[in-house]
């Protein structure tokens, strides 16, 4: 069915009127053939996905009989942004059609960045859930060849929440302390420039550097203490923890508005309280977020705490005397021994302890977050 569109001007050189026809516009990007709508349904993403990645497979599974997961999950997507593209260009049109890929595009580069984590987390629950108990959290590897033993990893967890604690209560003021000088007030100096210099150095120093420096000041500055032990584990981290803790106050300080500073001074607030009060509180949800960071960043090293803390098989509460059992350590350590399953158990112990600290940090930095009145 066609309709003629046609002109009738009001008056002619004739003196007569004269029907003239004119041609239907057409849109630039009319679909090929379109829908009622002119829109596919809400399901046919995950339909075409459903199909394209169940073709694959059994593409790969009875005609190449080769039982590659990877070459079909690759060959799956493939076909399923080229459906996509085709059919969203055909029925929606240039603009939603692209829309539709885009769309497709991002989440699939979502699933796939997220898709490697739950991977992990579902190896490493799966793998560590049958050596999970109480003796385990509770027990060490002492007598563990004997017949009977339950060996666990609890002074693992001890020794690594003492170690990191120290660790936090070292860099974190000082990280936060040597930010605020640099902020506040450096005025471009030479000795500013020169902790930025050296800030920006220690954050790229290896960390087994850093276990080596660790083992070679500690014993200088205390010669009592001897060679390897808890406090020694915990200045190599310090190194490594400060200058995550420094770089990241300072971009938290610097997002504070000048204005909020500046309406301070001009109440006739001192220095000193206005970056208490007003600056510090305001970045304090993203100090706090960058502390957390570091501390996971740390709380997994093995390279230097295997040169500083060691290895031990039983509980040790003094930082000061003897070797201390960490649990990057404690998971080194059980695999190379053939331990796969205390290994898992560790990993999962660790996985869980950074998890809280993370809870705790974002709890934290919600309570103490600036409110409106």
């Amino acid at each position: 069915m066609s309709t003629d569109v046609t002109q009738t001007p009001a008056s002619q050189p004739d003196g007569g009127a004269h029907a003239i026809p004119v041609e239907p516009a057409v849109s630039e990007g009319t679909p090929i053939f379109a829908s009622e709508y002119g829109r596919l349904p809400k399901f046919f993403n995950w339909a075409v996905l459903i199909v394209c990645m169940l073709a694959s497979w059994l593409l790969f599974h009875f005609g190449f009989k080769a039982d590659s997961l990877f070459g079909a999950v690759l060959v799956g997507l493939l076909v399923f942004f080229l459906v996509i593209r085709i059919v969203g260009y055909a029925v929606e049109g240039p603009r939603r059609g692209a829309n539709r890929m885009a769309t497709v595009l991002i989440t699939s580069a979502f699933a796939l960045a997220v898709l490697p984590l739950l991977s992990l987390l579902y190896t490493v629950i799966v793998e560590a859930l049958p050596v999970l108990s109480y003796s385990f959290l509770n027990n060490s590897t002492l007598g563990m060849s004997l017949p009977g033993a339950q060996p666990g990893l609890g002074h693992a967890i001890v020794g690594t929440l003492i170690i990191t604690g120290i660790t936090a209560l070292i860099a974190i003021p000082l990280g936060v302390l040597t930010a605020i000088y640099l902020v506040e007030y450096n005025r471009g100096g030479w000795f500013g420039r020169s902790v930025t210099f050296l800030v920006d150095i220690m954050t790229g120093i290896p960390s087994i550097v850093a276990g080596l420096f660790a083992a070679a000041i500690v014993p200088v500055l205390a010669p009592a203490l001897g060679f390897r032990n808890g406090i020694m584990g915990a200045v190599a981290l310090v190194v490594l923890m400060t200058p995550i803790v420094v770089r990241n106050t300072e971009e938290m300080l610097r997002i504070v508005s000048n204005e909020l500073r500046e309406a301070s001074y001009a109440l006739g607030v001192t220095k000193s309280r206005t970056i208490i009060k007003v600056v510090l509180r305001t970045a304090l949800p993203g100090i706090v977020s960058g502390c957390v960071i570091a501390i996971a960043r740390v709380i997994g090293e093995s390279a230097p705490l295997m040169i500083t803390a060691s290895v031990s098989d039983t509980f040790n509460y003094s930082l000061f005397n003897g070797p201390m059992m960490t649990l990057p350590v404690f998971v080194y350590s059980q695999f190379k021994a053939n331990n796969l399953d205390l290994a898992w158990g560790g990993a999962l112990v660790l996985v869980f302890i950074v998890l809280v600290f993370n809870l705790l940090a974002r709890l934290i930095a919600h309570i103490f977050a600036p409110k409106g009145r």
